[in-house]
C-alpha cells in the first residue's frame, strides 16, 4: 500500500541505515590481507584525519583495541571499527576494491564530500568551511601524491 502525500518526518525505518558500507570484493581483499599478515582477531579501523591537499583524508588500518564510543559492525565476516568523530564524516560512505590494468587498490565513495583530489585519498566535507582569508584553508588541485 503507497500513501501519497504524508509527511513521513521523523518516521524511522525499521533498520538503520548501515554508517558505512563495505564491498563484498573490499571485504574480502582485507580479509586475505589480515590472513597473510597473521592479524587473527584484528578489525579494520576506518578514519578520517586532517591533512591531505582537499583538508581531510582518509585512513584505513588494522586494529585489535576498540575505544570508547566506536562504532562496531561487521561487513560479512569482517570487523569493521569507526571512531565517533570519523563516522560523522563517513556516514552513508562506501568501500569498494577495484582491480584494474594500472593495479589495484580501494576507492572510497563518500556522498558527504564536496570536493576531492584526483587520487581520491583526500576531501572536504560539507560541513567544512573556510573564510576567502583563512590561512588554513586547504588548496585544491593539487596532490604531492597521486600528480593531480
Amino acid at each position: 500500500m503507497t500513501m501519497i502525500g504524508v509527511d513521513q518526518i521523523g518516521v524511522q525505518s525499521a533498520t538503520p541505515q548501515p554508517l558505512l558500507m563495505i564491498s563484498e570484493a573490499a571485504a574480502t581483499r582485507l580479509l586475505k590481507m589480515m590472513q597473510e599478515k597473521q592479524l587473527e582477531g584484528y578489525a579494520l579501523r576506518v578514519f578520517v584525519a586532517g591533512g591531505g591537499c582537499s583538508g581531510l583524508q582518509y585512513g584505513m588500518t588494522f586494529d585489535d583495541e576498540v575505544r570508547e564510543g566506536d562504532n562496531e559492525f561487521y561487513a560479512g565476516s569482517l570487523r569493521v571499527l569507526v571512531d565517533p568523530i570519523s563516522a560523522n564524516y563517513l556516514m552513508g560512505a562506501s568501500i569498494d576494491f577495484v582491480d584494474t590494468l594500472m593495479g589495484g587498490g580501494f576507492k572510497i565513495d563518500n556522498p558527504n564530500a564536496v570536493s576531492s583530489c584526483g587520487c581520491g585519498h583526500s576531501f572536504r566535507a560539507r560541513d567544512t568551511e573556510y573564510s576567502e582569508d583563512d590561512d588554513d584553508a586547504p588548496v585544491g588541485g593539487g596532490c604531492g601524491t597521486c600528480g593531480y
